[in-house]
């Protein structure tokens, strides 16, 4: 890749409206950066798994099939559902071990059971 890795003007407003955080938090400057982090590092991915696809066949040290897509797939696993979450939150609340966004899991989880 020679060109840097630059998010969009749209995507970063995107990710400015995505908190309620005042513009002079330091949370908001956190969420801006750890979400243009997570970006860049599925763009190199990307990039990485197109090359994969490309040379697997074509060197001989790679004489394999194309695999890019299972490479994001490892490297981007899908989050655990909101059912595993609250399970996992459970779990910690059982052993004492509760953190700061548990109860919202559970809370979340419930809401989300049918009547």
């Amino acid at each position: 890749m020679t060109d840097p890795i630059i998010p969009p003007r749209e995507l970063t407003k995107q990710w400015a409206s995505e908190k309620s955080y005042d513009e002079r938090d330091w949370l908001y400057e956190l969420h801006i950066a750890t979400r243009a982090a997570q970006w860049g590092a599925d763009q190199q991915l990307a990039e990485d798994a197109e090359w994969l696809d490309h040379n697997a066949l074509n060197d001989v040290h790679l004489g394999i099939i194309p695999v890019g897509e299972a490479l994001k797939e490892a490297m981007r696993p899908k989050p655990p559902s909101l059912k595993k979450q609250a399970f996992n939150a459970h779990n910690r609340m059982m052993a004492g071990e509760e953190t700061q966004d548990d109860w919202a899991i559970v809370r979340r989880a419930l809401e989300a059971l049918p009547e």
